[in-house]
């Protein structure tokens, strides 16, 4: 009646009582059970005690046990205490059997019911632990440890080949993602210069040419490895691998170019790099060789980055082939004509003010014909321009015969020749002076030079060499009778009328020029040497900066304010080249301090020889292009995309152009 009264109170009670009546069960009617337990008897608690069946091979103890335990408690009290063993903790049944009390206790064999039928059978075959050993006792696992250490193994395996793929699916992103970057890098950058273009660009991404580039690294790796550590062997077997490897890429760039021995020889090298690992691997070893090699390829990258700046400075000062060809046979022809026929008509528009002039400097014929041809072309009324050429005796003879050819419909045109202006002496023009002078032929001509250096490359060209470059400073003795004149360089094509630009008011200004300082380096300390104390009492440093190519002057106020005294007296400082390196720009920049007058941007686009990330909207809106830098658009390192800008104004059928192999 007492545990009948605490099963009552466990049920309307507390945790308190419920732990107190359990333990008092325990003492009272389990622990001669466990005696019982300990010598093999299992009660199967998924039983029902109601059915009042016991295993038939129990012994007279165990059957009294029985008896008097049905005898004390109703089928209630027994359900509770059989519901609240796992709350017994060390007193549990679990508990001593795990900590084997007794030597006397044995575990038996027995056979449970599980509540879920698909793994009964595999839960009483792996439960079973026969003593079958001289007695030897040895832990039996329970069916319900059994089963969670099954879903514990399959859990982790599961999670396992999640990190698995996680990691694959990680790594193969950074390789999509680092290919799509490579992709969109383009090898001309700003203020270098490359004939790599991106025609020419090989993406690598076929697996197999990566995996035995890969490899052929890794191999050098251990072989650098092998010698350090005398494998001598191993040594030759990986220099063998790789150059069996080498022989097979080749000139390969695709998979579908590899032998069919290609697999073959990534299996062997595989072999050999596995060998290798298991005897040379060390981390701090493989490290240092990788670090070295690095720096390595470092050093061979910069050297080829010299050579590269060299060679595209030596294509930009060569005059290609067909070029060549063009003038040769267009002097040819010139010299067969009769004088009479070498004249240009309508001579008395050379010195007309009111007409809308150009001056054009340039050995170049053909780039000369796009200038004038693209102007003409969108000019409204092209009888009002007109174009003075003025080239140097060389092609002073093809210049007049290709626009005695290929006159610019009602245009006018004179060319003359820079050798014939006899003001033009070293006695006048400081430049010319120091160009005759032997300091400035051992800078040019000297190969080892202290200042020859990649660097200095770009200031060893030839045009520096040539007045038509520095005549630009002398237009108002060119044409003394002109008011106004557009200055164009050969490298620039016309896609909109310039006839507006005459009506820009230049505010008292000698210059009209486009403003370049939106980029840093496009400052007055770029180009000139403030370090020099005349420099630096005379100029701002982050003063803008401005670009020769298409530039309106006002020959009146040019003459008002001398400004070729000026170039002049700056001019005689810079013989020693302490002011600013050689070139056009520079004294440019000094002569017309405070007296250039920025025009619009759109009126003069830069940068298309040498930028290759030029807005396709800016190009189009521009009245002029320009293509400054080293990548003209008639060498063949031109960049592609901004070629047909050029190639549309030049006539590929024409005879001449045929004979001589020029074409797009």
């Amino acid at each position: 009646m007492a545990l009948k009264r605490g099963v009552n109170r466990i049920r309307g009670g507390g945790g308190g009582s419920r732990s107190a009546f359990i333990l008092l069960v325990f003492f009272c009617v389990f622990a001669p059970l466990v005696f019982f337990v300990g010598r093999g008897v299992y009660i199967d608690s998924s039983n029902d005690y109601s059915n009042g069946s016991v295993k038939q091979d129990l012994d007279w103890r165990e059957r009294l046990a029985m008896k008097s335990l049905r005898s004390l408690f109703s089928k209630e009290v027994l359900d509770v205490i059989t519901a609240s063993t796992a709350d017994l903790g060390p007193f549990s049944l679990d508990s001593f059997k795990k900590n084997n009390f007794s030597a006397s206790w044995r575990e038996v064999d027995t056979s449970v019911r599980h509540t879920q039928n698909q793994t009964t059978s595999g839960v009483m075959n792996a439960k079973r632990d026969i003593t079958s050993k001289g007695g030897s006792h040895q832990k039996a696992e329970t069916p319900a440890k059994f089963y969670r250490r099954q879903l514990r193994e399959k859990r982790r395996e599961m999670r396992a080949n999640e990190l698995v793929q996680r990691n694959d699916d990680t790594i193969l992103k950074l390789e999509n993602a680092a290919i799509e970057r490579s992709k969109s890098v383009d090898s001309a950058v700003l203020g270098k210069y490359s004939i790599w273009r991106r025609e020419n660009e090989n993406d690598n991404s076929d697996s197999n040419i990566r995996l035995m580039r890969d490899q052929v690294i890794m191999a050098r790796v251990y072989c650098g490895i092998a010698k350090l550590k005398n494998k001598t062997e191993l040594l030759q077997e990986l220099q063998a691998r790789i150059k069996d490897s080498q022989r097979v890429l080749g000139e390969a760039t695709t998979d579908a170019d590899l032998p069919r021995s290609a697999h073959d020889k990534l299996r062997d090298m595989g072999q050999a790099l596995s060998k290798a690992k298991m005897q040379l691997y060390d981390c701090k070893l493989v490290t240092g060789k990788l670090r070295a090699m690095l720096q390595t390829a470092d050093e061979q990258v910069r050297s080829l980055k010299k050579q590269s700046t060299f060679l595209a400075q030596l294509a930009a000062k060569t005059i290609p082939n067909p070029i060549h060809c063009l003038s040769m046979r267009l002097t040819i022809d010139y010299y067969l004509l009769s004088p009479e026929k070498r004249k240009f008509p309508r001579r008395e528009n050379r010195e007309n003010p009111n007409l809308y002039h150009y001056a054009l400097f340039s050995d170049n014929v053909l780039a000369a014909s796009v200038v004038v041809n693209s102007t003409i072309m969108n000019a409204k009324d092209p009888s009002k321009h007109v174009f003075h050429l003025v080239t140097d005796k060389l092609n002073f003879a093809a210049m007049n015969m290709w626009f005695l050819l290929n006159p610019p419909g009602k245009a006018t045109i004179h060319v003359e020749n820079v050798d014939e202006f006899k003001w033009l002496n070293s006695s006048y023009c400081p430049v010319l002076r120091q160009l005759e002078s032997a300091a400035m032929k051992e800078y040019y001509f000297k190969a080892d030079h202290p200042s020859s250096g990649s660097s200095n490359l770009k200031y060893r060209n030839p045009k520096y060499l040539s007045m038509l470059n520095h005549l630009r400073f002398y237009l108002p003795e060119v044409y003394p009778k002109l008011n106004k004149i557009l200055f164009l360089d050969d490298d620039i094509i016309v896609q909109k009328d310039l006839t507006p630009l005459w009506e820009v008011n230049l505010n008292g200004k000698v210059n009209g020029a486009v403003e370049t300082c939106g980029e840093s380096f496009h400052r007055f300390d770029k180009y000139l040497n403030f370090s020099n104390p005349h420099i630096a009492r005379n100029f701002n440093p982050n003063a803008c900066g401005w670009a020769y190519g298409m530039n309106m002057f006002d020959l009146k106020e040019w003459k008002k304010r001398d400004i070729t005294g000026i170039y002049h007296k700056w001019q005689n400082m810079n013989e020693n080249r302490t002011l600013w390196k050689l070139g056009t720009l520079p004294p440019g920049l000094i002569t017309f301090y405070g007296l250039t007058h920025p025009l619009d941007k759109s009126w003069h686009v830069l940068g298309l020889g040498y930028n290759p990330s030029i807005a396709k909207k800016d190009i189009q809106n521009a009245a002029v292009v320009h293509y400054n830098g080293n990548m003209k658009p008639w060498l063949e390192l031109a960049m592609s995309k901004y070629r047909p800008y050029w190639t549309k104004y030049i006539k590929f059928d024409h005879p001449y152009l045929r004979r001589c192999n020029l074409h797009e």
